[in-house]
């Protein structure tokens, strides 16, 4: 059995609540705000605590929530811990399943959102290529891989907030055409829009079971600036759904509420101004405490100013007499622990104040002295007034932190640098411990890893010298390649550092950096960091090369490809670089580019399955399938759980006819990974090579079903509804791939045929011709209105088609079969049926570049078309 002995974090937590002084006013409004129902309109569903730091405001808010508690409320608590709306909403989610209620729908599409950011390559490569080849396996297993670091194509968070307005403006049409689903490509552009009327619904069954549900949003100063617009949005719109009206939210920082955005709220909020204890609320907690002795008091007032932190830190003390009273020069950290006795608690307290977060481990390694002292010397810290406790652990408050950082460093500068080294050396071997058996890809991915590399970056740069500046310039870069959000910690790690170690260069870039984050997102950042000249040659090539790849995710592929040329410059041992520019040339139809690249990524990172994987994938789409099936054999031997190498390998051996063995590769993708798509479609044409069209549709509804707003994929699933006969079916598959995306030619060029199938060529010709309006090279739309204009009798325009296609691929079967047809149609225009009956006797011998189907298939129309003496308007079966 559990013990039912309180825990020691328990036992704090009602000591300070059992000693909270003051703040009485406040605290009643509140208590009173619970008591009146949501109806009344004396009821406020808004508090706004504010003032300048030490005031006291996050322990009035966790008092706030401890009052709430005891109404039977639901609560959520919120501070700078947190750097988006999405980070937000997994922090208060955590805390509602810690009190038994379980988000489970929001849990989900968050989750969904922390992997779309590493799966944005996707939106590079899933988009379907506007012929029927599908996307690229190789690129996709980018996208699969899930990993950042500048060790592959940088992918993650830096898509979403890398764009500027501008540049998102345009890109978005075509790229969130190109994600797994709508909801998908919101949750990369915009999470708010996708997980916010989630958050409402979830919020509403809370409501249901609960009086109040009461959210706090703590440091406001800070969080204000994303979380402000859109809790406005919440609270005064219906834009996402209803807010339950039994819920109460308090936010808190060193501002007032922006009245430009708030004003009409006016009826609905309470502003709750915090200034610095009255000296009746410090007499009251000094006497709560047992200081009593007027001197004592008197000094205690003109040395805190009733300054909240200072008066409890003080209480605690418990000074006995007037003697005890220092001289007034005294400096603000003797103020804090001037009536601790203890030589070695006042030693700690310091000690404890140089790491910016604090558990028993890190503070052990502060104070540098054995595990019993430190717990025992940690279990008395962490009672004191000035430290907090969070949910990722304790924290000092800034107004005594600052002072005590500042004493150290300016009392034994070597003493500070050696105990910023020790802790740095101890973050960077906890770090190091995280990589054990882990690929370098997957290191900054992993929240953990980045949160102990940057411990150890603000340890080392508070140490000064010879740690340099370029080391976490670097580091920055790769931040901004897992988005806003984390480059934002970088960037305000770099201002801590340079307040705390008064290091005015790292300060200085820190500001400079959140500025261009906040101006222009990563993109402004990277600009930042190229011209701030700190980044050597290599982390120039890594901030060109999380450039080029956000610039092709936006569909600028020519502008990419010229900034992964840059970074090659740069560094050309950058694999990174390579593998960003062969994504770039396979997107831009560089196949054999695209492999050269390649070539010289798996040189730099032999042995890599992933890296095999794409180089064989780009050589199959060059119709080197020989070169393919050899890298896809090594990629399987060094890593059989591999679903794109199965994949990639079963759709080369299916290009060879190699049937059995394909669909054997493809069985064993889809084992590995039921829900992969492209196995899915893949599979569904090789059934479609057999003859088994009834399997085909069946694996191509499975694709539509996971892959619901992929525009290929239901282009898929429409040729083999055509192929069924179910023309109306296939439409609909069509309109949908072309609202989805309006450029996307091969679903007009998909629909034209279709629509010739149904006996409509005009309608079929105007998709033809906006297919080929979008790709004129598009050689199956030019072979299908080739054929949609003879069915029309214009022999000239298909002449004209039919010269387009030779002069693309004068050998491909089709540019044979259309001239063919062309002269079929005009012979039979001049009843030349004895020319006919010679055509068809010596097609075998005559057009040995058909495939035997189609000229056995071109033989029987012509049998019929003889037996029957047809006039050319009559038929159409010598249709594509």
């Amino acid at each position: 059995m559990g013990s039912t002995r309180p825990s020691m974090q328990e036992l704090i937590g009602r000591r300070r609540r059992a000693g909270f002084v003051g703040r009485v006013d406040e605290r009643a409004a509140f208590r009173r705000n619970l008591e009146l129902p949501p109806e009344d309109e004396r009821h406020r569903f808004l508090f706004h605590v504010h003032g300048d730091a030490g005031v006291g405001k996050t322990r009035l808010v966790r008092e706030l929530e401890q009052i709430a508690r005891e109404t039977g409320a639901l609560t959520a608590y919120v501070d700078e811990g947190v750097a988006s709306v999405p980070e937000a909403m997994t922090a208060m989610t955590r805390q509602f399943a810690a009190q038994g209620r379980r988000f489970k729908e929001l849990e989900r599409l968050l989750a969904a959102h922390r992997e779309r950011r590493y799966e944005a390559e996707a939106a590079l490569v899933m988009g379907g290529p506007e012929e029927r080849e599908g996307p690229s396996a190789g690129s996709l297993a980018v996208a699969r891989a899930a990993q950042v670091g500048l060790g592959m194509v940088p992918v993650a968070g830096a898509f979403a907030a890398a764009l500027d307005a501008d540049r998102l403006a345009q890109g978005a049409d075509r790229l969130r055409a190109r994600f797994r689903s709508q909801e998908d490509a919101q949750l990369v552009f915009s999470p708010e829009r996708v997980l916010t009327p989630v958050l409402l619904t979830e919020l509403a069954g809370a409501a249901d079971t609960a009086p109040w549900i009461v959210l706090f949003l703590d440091t406001y100063e800070r969080t204000g600036p994303f979380l402000d617009p859109w809790l406005h949005d919440v609270m005064t719109t219906d834009r996402h759904g209803s807010l339950p009206a039994n819920i109460v939210v308090v936010t808190s920082g060193q501002h007032p509420f922006d009245m430009a955005r708030w004003g009409s709220f006016v009826d609905f909020r309470t502003d709750v101004p915090l200034g610095p204890f009255t000296e009746a609320e410090t007499r009251g907690l000094l006497a709560d405490k047992g200081v009593r002795d007027e001197p004592v008091v008197a000094e205690v007032l003109r040395l805190t100013g009733g300054l909240p932190v200072l008066v409890s830190t003080l209480a605690e003390s418990g000074p006995v007499g007037p003697e005890e009273v220092g001289d007034p020069s005294a400096t603000a950290v003797d103020r804090f622990l001037k009536w601790e006795r203890d030589p070695v608690r006042r030693a700690a307290a310091l000690a404890g104040a140089l790491p910016r977060r604090l558990d028993e481990d890190v503070f052990r390694t502060a104070v540098g002295c054995p595990e019993d002292d430190a717990r025992s010397l940690f279990a008395w810290l962490t009672g004191m007034p000035f430290v907090s406790e969070r949910v990722d652990g304790v924290y000092y408050h800034d107004v005594v932190r600052a002072p005590m950082l500042r004493l150290q460093r300016l009392r034994s500068p070597r003493w500070w640098r050696e105990s910023h080294t020790r802790l740095a050396e101890a973050f960077g071997r906890w770090r190091a411990e995280t990589e054990t058996g882990r690929h370098p890809d997957e290191r900054w991915p992993d929240e953990r890893w980045r949160e102990l590399r940057l411990a150890e970056s603000y340890h080392l740069l508070c140490a000064g010298p010879p740690f340099p500046l370029p080391t976490v310039s670097r580091d920055l870069v790769d931040a901004c390649a897992e988005g806003d959000a984390v480059a934002r910690r970088w960037a305000r790690t770099l201002v801590q550092a340079g307040e705390d170690a008064d290091a005015e260069k790292t300060g200085f870039l820190g500001n400079h950096v959140l500025a261009a984050l906040d101006r222009g997102g990563v993109i402004a950042a990277l600009v930042v960091l190229l011209a701030e000249g700190s980044l050597d040659a290599r982390g120039r090539a890594a901030a060109y090369t999380v450039r080029g790849v956000v610039l092709g995710r936006a569909g600028e592929h020519t502008a990419a490809l010229k900034q992964f040329d840059r970074a090659i410059e740069l560094d050309p041992a950058s694999a990174s670089a390579y593998e960003g520019r062969a994504v770039a040339r396979a997107n831009r139809r560089d196949y054999t580019g695209a492999v050269a690249d390649m070539d010289v990524v798996v040189r730099l990172a032999p042995d890599t399955a992933r890296t095999l994987a794409m180089r064989g994938d780009y050589y199959r789409m060059t119709g080197d399938v020989e070169a393919a099936l050899r890298d896809l054999d090594t990629a399987i031997e060094l890593d059989p759980t591999s679903q794109t190498a199965w994949a990639v390998r079963g759709a080369a051996r299916h290009q060879l006819g190699d049937l059995d063995s394909a669909m054997s590769d493809l069985d064993r993708a889809l084992d590995l990974e039921p829900e992969f798509g492209w196995a899915l479609v893949r599979r569904a044409r090789l059934w479609r090579t057999r003859g088994d069209h009834e399997r085909r549709l069946a694996d191509l509804d499975r694709a539509v079903a996971l892959e619901r707003d992929l525009p290929w994929v239901l282009c898929e699933r429409g040729d083999a509804l055509v192929r069924a006969g179910r023309h109306e079916a296939a439409l609909a598959d069509y309109d949908r791939a072309l609202a989805l995306n309006g450029e996307y030619a091969s679903a007009y060029a998909s629909r034209g045929a279709c629509r010739t199938a149904m006996g409509e060529p005009e309608r079929a010709l105007a998709d033809l011709d906006r297919a080929l309006d979008l790709n004129p090279e598009y050689f199956w739309a030019l072979w299908q209105r080739a054929g949609t204009h003879l069915a029309l009798g214009a022999l000239e325009r298909a002449a004209s088609d039919a010269a387009r296609m030779r002069a693309l691929d004068p050998d491909h079967w089709q540019s044979h079969q259309i001239v063919l047809r062309i002269r079929i149609r005009q012979l039979v225009t001049d009843e030349s049926w004895d020319r006919l009956t010679e055509l068809r006797d010596g097609l075998e011998t005559t057009h040995p570049e058909l495939p035997a189907a189609e000229r056995a298939d071109i033989a029987e129309r012509l049998t019929e078309l003889l037996a029957g003496r047809s006039t050319p308007g009559e038929r159409h079966e010598l249709g594509p």
